[in-house]
């Protein structure tokens, strides 16, 4: 009688088989033993033009004009300099203790809670996270402004410039939430490249359009505006209370055109392990923080120069509804679409933190981890979650009630912006770098760091204060369900 031989490691070409299984699946590994990451200088690039120039660029036309021609320009160079060099000493803590070698933390909180711990990292949850919810309900806003302004236009262009086209934001915010919806499904940041790639398109289209209408109007034959060093003139424009109410939103409205912060660690996480990632982000936060400083000085300062002390809080609809419609179409349209990327920016390490921690809750839930494989056409496999559909899909909906109950568009950004600047792109990456560097207290250093810390703390403040100001003088004004 035979025996059946059981296929042993100790025999050559089983051996063989084995190392060459365990090689291919190296391969596609990380050395932390995740899935193999591909992002490049060029997607890090889009993901952080993506999510820097948002709907920010839109009010500072506003802002400017609030601060004038020589506080306007002086606080965006500011916030470029110190959002630039913060995120360097933020791409530095993404390993630990080693910043080419060390171990990976994959969200803000893990690297807070390398670096710092205790209760610092609490604290930087609750920071992160209400802002990634702050920014996806003004992204909701936003992108209804927009949808409602191709609707006017179109509607004006048939009907006449003397037609009554009033519309409701409310159902526009109900198609975007359907899209993000489907959009929320897609598992994790890895897979975002060609939605930022796409947004970061249309961030350069909506820009460079409302910056060449800006030009056209300032270059118009018998075109006049008022402008001013000090912006606004107050007896003239405002009242003194008013000037320094917005002189204060118009500070919070300049943070929240630059953060990024609050996702620089996950965009990080898409780096391919060589370059050092540290190194790669860093060129990768200059190339995008330079681009959009640019675009935001010409299109904050020429839309300053079009409009003057009246510049609209969204500089594209302050060129009306009329002619040429269809470019005024074009350009609401790549907001809208922009916005459709960006939100997915915010919101993916929102949905990874909560995944996570029920997975680490309930591990034994088929509910929650279970994974069922569902073939789409063209697609091939996806896999869905029965929990990951339901959370994701209540989130955009929670967000996009949120929206219809508080849409005001440039208090809502300046809190966001004043709320979030201080811990998120100050005081975490600094307070990191002296406690990575063992910087002594006291020492030069430690001093001018320190300084620029409160300082910070100080613009946030008042930021932050302006921004509540004109939040609740809004909601007074404000008569919901009527249409505009």
């Amino acid at each position: 009688m035979l025996a059946l031989k059981t296929p042993s490691l100790s025999e050559p070409h089983t051996q063989q088989t084995y190392m060459a299984s365990t090689l291919e699946i190296a391969k596609n590994l990380d050395d932390d033993g995740r899935e193999k990451r591909t992002g490049t200088l060029v997607t890090a690039s889009a993901h952080i033009i993506t999510a820097v120039i948002g709907s920010g660029v839109l009010s500072l036309a506003w802002a400017i004009a609030q601060l004038g021609w020589v506080a306007g320009p002086a606080v965006l160079m500011a916030f470029s300099f110190i959002t630039y060099f913060t995120s360097t000493l933020l791409a530095d803590s993404y390993r630990t203790p080693n910043p080419v070698s060390g171990k990976r933390n994959y969200t803000y909180m893990d690297v807070v809670a390398a670096n710092l711990g205790g209760k610092k990292v609490q604290l930087c949850g609750i920071a992160q996270y209400v802002n990634l919810v702050g920014v996806t309900i003004g992204y909701t806003i936003t992108a209804s402004i927009s949808m409602v302004a191709v609707k006017k236009s179109n509607c004006y262009h048939k009907e006449g410039h003397a037609a009554s086209c009033k519309s409701s934001n409310y159902q526009y915010m109900m198609i975007f939430a359907a899209i993000q919806i489907i959009l929320s499904q897609i598992p994790n940041f890895h897979k975002l490249s060609w939605l930022s790639i796409l947004a970061a398109i249309m961030s350069f289209a909506y820009s460079s359009i409302g910056l060449g209408l800006s030009i056209a109007k300032v270059v118009a034959a018998g075109h006049h505006v008022r402008t001013g060093l000090t912006g606004v003139q107050v007896g003239v424009d405002v009242s003194g209370q008013d000037k320094v109410w917005r002189t204060f939103q118009a500070i919070g409205d300049i943070a929240f055109a630059y953060a990024y912060s609050t996702v620089l660690i996950e965009i990080q996480d898409t780096l391919k392990s060589y370059p050092p990632e540290n190194k790669v982000m860093k060129k990768a936060s200059l190339a995008g923080v330079s681009t959009t400083t640019v675009f935001y000085v010409l299109c904050g300062c020429v839309g300053y120069a079009a409009f003057g002390n009246n510049a609209p809080g969204n500089f594209l609809t302050g060129f009306g509804f009329y002619e040429p419609f269809w470019l005024i179409d074009f350009a609401n349209v790549c907001i809208a679409v922009h916005l459709i990327g960006a939100y997915q920016v915010f919101c993916q390490p929102l949905f990874g933190f909560f995944e996570i921690k029920c997975r680490q809750r309930w591990p034994d839930s088929k509910f929650i981890t279970q994974e069922h494989i569902l073939n789409v056409p063209f697609y091939g496999e996806y896999y869905i979650n029965m929990f990951r559909l339901v959370w994701r899909s209540a989130y955009v909906i929670l967000t996009a009630l949120i929206a219809m109950i508080f849409p005001f568009f440039n208090s809502f950004l300046g809190l966001i912006g004043a709320g979030s600047f201080y811990p998120l792109t100050v005081y975490f990456p600094i307070e990191m770098y002296i406690a990575r560097a063992k910087i002594q207290r006291f020492s030069f250093t430690w001093v001018w760091l320190k300084i620029l810390s409160w300082v910070c703390l100080v613009v946030s403040l008042v930021a932050a204060i302006g921004s509540v100001q004109g939040l609740l003088t809004d909601v007074k004004k404000y008569k919901p369900f009527q249409m505009e």
